[in-house]
């Protein structure tokens, strides 16, 4: 019958290196991750909200149903840009307040 052995630390860390501290690196590199999600999502936001002042101001210049249509999906594109920058950064924060509980452990 096999015998259960204890999880080691993953490959990628020092086998020496305590629990605590292999959450830490892991929670940085979580945070890292996030911040370039966070960069990227900043960058297309920009361009979306661009795009919706265009439409935004074309559906009040010509007044044509299809600009008017173009002006709401655009607005709803930021929107959702919106949201997921602020879910992004809401997940950053959680994991900066859990880090920052694991270092005061240490």
């Amino acid at each position: 019958m096999p015998r259960c052995v204890r999880q080691r630390a993953p490959p990628m860390y020092a086998p020496s290196m305590r629990r605590i501290e292999r959450r830490l690196f892991t929670i940085n590199d979580e945070i890292e991750a996030l911040q370039e999600s966070a960069r990227l999502v900043e960058e297309e936001l920009t361009f979306h909200e661009h795009l919706d002042d265009d439409a935004q101001r074309d559906a009040a210049v010509s007044g044509r149903p299809l600009d008017r249509a173009d002006a709401r999906d655009t607005g709803g594109d930021v929107r959702r840009f919106e949201r997921n920058l602020a879910q992004i950064r809401q997940r950053m924060a959680a994991l900066q307040a859990k880090r920052d509980r694991l270092v005061k452990r240490l």
